[in-house]
């Protein structure tokens, strides 16, 4: 997985042109895989529509238009071609109708029952329901039942467009034809009645429907079973008098039918022992079946439908699953910042906390300079006041901006510059390494700027002696534009407070590159810095963690570094970062199952780091895509109310976090936008790398540009240092 480190610069026969057309494709499967994946709930979505109770209540329309012939006929309306009959039921014929179905709870007991007796029904199903439950149809049609038209998702269709309903019947058709390889003739409206109903609002859809070659059933009797008024009342209202046929109305779905169910194991057997015959429409009118085959494209056409209903039932369950992990994961990562980052703050707070003896010695400051040219000169002058005897060593890894004369020119003691042929950031630190004067060395980034006390801070936890190396507080310095705002954020409340919790449980995943030091003699045990990864701070973190040092916080050695201005800068960072840790985990996956520090780090440590860096920011915008189903597709207040909670946890977090900071809660405002627009291009960034990572793709250093914006914090003055420790530049 780990793929070595290409240098910073231009990548040969790489002009600037093919590089820019190259940045849409990589975009292009994290955005597909997206697309794909909001595609599959939404239609989860759609085929779950709500289906309400079957009745309705609207003002009485007039009649003048419904022919009499309709209105005094039978249930059975035949208006194709342009005729306009009715048909009833022979006498002794009872056939059995289900609306709203196939339910995967009540349909199989009612099918049973009608085996059982040794009868035949008609089911009229949605489209929702027969994609979802297409076993059930085929069961249906293959018990000898008749299937028919219920529309799609069960509208008023009386208040709908010919657009609307021409869609209606052929998805419902759709999805008979997929889930039973059949297509019908047979349709009833959703809250229909009996035929003496029919008004001047539903005749006029009856007609155009009999012109798409469909026959309208409505019915002689209802059960109005979906009352649940007990079972002998339901039989009551489903008997027809004086042993007349009849098409009789029940439900198999829309709540709990245990009445309907049991009603008709008494029903069934009771008319039969009166006569009755209970057979499907067509066998009960003697004529020719109501289903037909169908074959070429349109079976074709129903089975992909069927297929990807019932695969984004199958991907929904998993993002669901998925959704419950990201949930523990999110809140079990609060819970422990919250405890263990106030337990670390109250201990490196409390009055009289000592690592041990002062550390006073001299540190090497080590500065890898790459085309630093606006940024140089900062940085080094806001090291000239530290507080701490310092020297510098800025390591010129083969500028081509003028860097290592700007430094020159300065003039400063103390201050040595270093060149090298460009070599990539590990190269050029080692080279600092072996060029230090001292046995502590700080690391910084050639566009970051210390505080005075930033050094000494760094510096004291290596008075105990267990101490490889120590992490400071990096800190956006450009964070008065929107983005710079979010990174702000996310280095106080995701970096920081992360760090704290990482110092408590000993398992540091990673030394910032703008402010971290090291003993030397740790570096040299565990072979410098290495150029295996992108992330060389995490590599080396990780490694002196296996070689059983201890790596701490130190949450007042502040260091303000540039963040990234724009997109595409902050998508290269994050790119590098991201995979760059997943090329150190990998890496030191050996950890696992080996014993003493490096067992802990690997059994403690390296689990931690996949979930909270790699695994849960991965899934974290499951919540912003199953807020968008539920504001669709309901319900929707209590989705809003979900996702505000997670908000407001979040928010106390952040809080938390920059009160132990000491940072101005103000920026804290642009949070909910950070968490709707910067959490998906981290998302898509984190995608990328899993992408690249599961290929075998490289990915080289990208330089950001930089501007130069963050200075030396105002009114820091420089120190005199004890006679003796200036030293020339080199």
């Amino acid at each position: 997985m780990a793929s070595r480190t290409r240098r910073r610069g231009a990548a040969p026969g790489a002009p600037d042109g093919a590089r820019r057309r190259r940045v849409p494709m990589r975009l292009l499967l994290p955005t597909l895989l997206l697309v794909a994946l909001v595609t599959m709930l939404m239609l989860r979505g759609f085929v779950h529509s709500e289906i309400l109770a079957d009745h309705r209540i609207r003002p009485e329309a007039a009649t003048g238009h419904v022919p009499e012939q309709i209105l005094d006929g039978g249930p059975v309306i035949d208006t194709r071609s342009g005729r306009t009959g009715t048909i009833r039921v022979p006498d002794h014929r009872l056939v059995l109708t289900f609306d709203d179905g196939p339910d995967p709870t009540w349909t199989p007991k009612v099918l049973d029952v009608l085996k059982k007796h040794h009868a035949h029904a008609v089911f009229f199903v949605t489209g929702t329901m027969a994609s979802r439950y297409p076993d059930l149809v085929a069961r249906m049609v293959a018990e000898g039942h008749e299937v028919g038209l219920h529309t799609f998702n069960h509208p008023d269709l009386s208040y709908q467009s010919k657009r609307r309903i021409d869609w209606e019947l052929s998805t419902n058709q759709l999805a008979i034809s997929g889930a039973a390889g059949v297509r019908t003739s047979l349709f009833r409206p959703p809250y229909s009645s009996f035929a003496d109903a029919m008004d001047d609002k539903s005749w006029p859809v009856t007609d155009y429907i009999g012109s798409r070659g469909y026959i309208t059933v409505v019915n002689d009797t209802d059960s109005e079973d979906w009352q649940k008024p007990g079972v002998a009342e339901i039989i009551r209202r489903a008997t027809p008098h004086g042993g007349k046929g009849a098409i009789v109305l029940m439900h198999d779905s829309g709540g709990d039918r245990h009445q309907t169910v049991q009603a008709l194991d008494r029903f069934l057997p009771g008319l039969q022992a009166e006569g009755y015959r209970f057979q499907n429409l067509t066998e009960a009118l003697g004529a020719p079946s109501a289903l037909t085959p169908v074959t070429g494209l349109d079976a074709w056409k129903g089975k992909a439908w069927i297929f990807l209903v019932q695969a984004s039932e199958k991907v929904t369950d998993v993002m669901v699953v998925c959704l419950a992990v990201v949930g523990s994961l999110v809140i079990g990562r609060f819970v422990l910042m919250l405890l263990l980052s106030g337990v670390h703050a109250r201990r490196v707070r409390r009055r009289g906390f000592r690592w041990g003896p002062p550390v006073t010695e001299p540190v090497s400051v080590l500065v890898p300079a790459y085309n630093e040219a606006k940024c140089i000169e900062n940085t080094v002058r806001s090291l000239m006041t530290s507080e701490h005897p310092i020297e510098v060593v800025v390591v010129d890894d083969g500028s081509t901006d003028g860097t290592a004369r700007i430094v020159e020119a300065m003039g400063l003691p103390d201050v040595r510059v270093v060149r090298q042929l460009n070599a990539g950031k590990p190269a050029a630190l080692n080279r600092g390494v072996a060029n230090a004067r001292y046995d502590l060395v700080v690391m910084m980034d050639g566009d970051t700027v210390f505080e005075p006390a930033t050094v000494r801070e760094l510096v004291q936890p290596f008075a105990d002696p267990r101490v490889g190396a120590v992490a400071g507080n990096a800190k956006v310095g450009n964070k008065n534009s929107l983005i710079g705002a979010w990174q702000h954020i996310e280095y106080v409340m995701g970096f920081n407070l992360d760090r704290r919790m990482y110092d408590i449980l000993r398992c540091m995943p990673t030394i910032p590159g703008a402010v971290g030091a090291f003993r030397r003699s740790a570096l040299e045990r565990v072979g410098g810095m290495s150029d295996d990864t992108l992330a060389e701070d995490t590599d080396i973190t990780m490694a002196l963690h296996r070689d059983g040092w201890r790596v701490v916080y130190a949450e007042n050695a502040r260091a303000w570094t540039e963040a990234p201005e724009t997109v595409q800068q902050l998508w290269s960072q994050r790119y590098r970062w991201s995979y760059g840790t997943m090329q150190a985990i990998w890496k030191h996956r050996g950890a696992l199952l080996e014993r003493g520090p490096s067992g802990r780090f690997g059994r403690v440590g390296l689990p931690l780091v996949s979930l909270f860096m790699v695994v849960a920011p991965l899934l974290a915008p499951l919540i912003d895509v199953f807020l968008l189903y539920g504001v669709v597709f309901g319900p929707t207040q209590k989705t809003v109310v979900a996702w505000l909670g997670v908000l407001a946890i979040q928010a106390a977090c952040a809080a938390y976090a920059f009160r132990l900071d000491r940072e101005r809660m103000t920026h804290l405002l642009s949070l909910p936008l950070q968490q709707i627009l910067y959490r998906q291009l981290m998302y898509v960034v984190l995608l990328q790398s899993w992408i690249t990572a599961l290929t075998g793709g490289r990915l080289r250093w990208q330089k950001l540009r930089r501007t130069g914006v963050v200075e030396a914090p105002s009114g820091s003055v420089a120190h005199p240092r004890p006679h003796g420790d200036r030293r020339p530049v080199a």
